[in-house]
């Protein structure tokens, strides 16, 4: 394998080291120090992908134990401390890979910003029909948020500028193209009234979003935020759903309610 080649495959920390070696190679022009050397650059070669698979790794460890932190607590109430305590290592290695919290919580975000499209886009495929990728995504939303605390937006907006950046551009540019198609998809199928005005309730859903996340108007003390999610999704799609759609959301909720009670007597059987 030529130098070039090897420089596709390694950190510049094993090129630096290859190229002292081959110059060592050349300088000396002996038989013995150039066996020796090409055994070690062998050696080097290998062990260079599994240093970086181990960093690779490592990085991601950590941002998802941030994240399972920052969710459960809220992003200013966890540490670079509690997050090295809970991994098993130490600080000076998390600021290894992540110069300070801002960087860790713009990778956390971004993260789940990806995760939440592909989760999204998952929906809208699997669907049958309009009204059905609503409560797709409703029950993806309740597994999301039943365990977050409502803070994670407020500490975002206030102390981390850029994820919070981040996630609305997720909100107003990929979520509001989701819920117009969704809608338009609904008019088509006459499961939505089709004297709706997509672009004015496209905007108020995507606003209502963010209701649950007001914790003047819903206090994690005595709302959960995925019920509020739940209660507010499912007024929306009440509000623009025609006769027909109705029946439907009707049939939907039965045949989930009718699953959720099989679910829970299984439940109590294996007991």
């Amino acid at each position: 394998m030529g130098r070039k080649a090897q420089t596709l495959y390694q950190p510049k920390s094993c090129v630096r080291i290859n190229e002292q070696l081959l110059g060592c190679y050349f300088i000396t022009g002996g038989l013995k120090m150039g066996m020796e050397t090409l055994v070690t650059i062998k050696v080097s070669i290998v062990l260079c992908p599994i240093i970086m698979i181990t960093e690779a790794n490592t990085k991601v460890r950590i941002r998802e134990k941030a994240n399972e932190l920052f969710l459960r607590y809220g992003i200013r109430s966890v540490s670079m401390d509690d997050i090295a305590n809970n991994l098993g290592m130490s600080k000076k290695t998390i600021y290894q890979y992540y110069t300070d919290k801002n960087e860790l919580v713009d990778a956390v975000v971004e993260d789940e910003v990806m995760d939440m499209q592909r989760d999204c886009m998952k929906c809208g495929e699997n669907a049958k029909d309009a009204i059905e990728e609503i409560f797709l995504t409703v029950d993806q939303v309740v597994e999301q948020l039943s365990n977050m605390n409502p803070m994670i937006l407020y500490d975002m907006e206030k102390f981390h500028v850029r994820a919070y950046q981040r996630f609305m551009e997720h909100k107003n540019k990929f979520l509001l193209q989701i819920i117009r198609k969704n809608l338009e998809w609904g008019v088509k199928e006459e499961l939505y009234r089709p004297d709706i005005d997509i672009d004015v309730l496209s905007k108020f859903r995507l606003e209502s979003m963010m209701i649950p996340f007001n914790i003047d108007l819903f206090p994690p003390s005595r709302y959960k935020l995925s019920e509020v999610t739940k209660a507010v999704i499912e007024h929306y799609v009440f509000g623009v759903a025609s006769l027909k759609g109705h029946k439907l959301i009707i049939k939907y909720q039965q045949h989930r309610n009718k699953n959720a009670k099989n679910y829970e007597t299984e439940s109590g059987k294996n007991k």
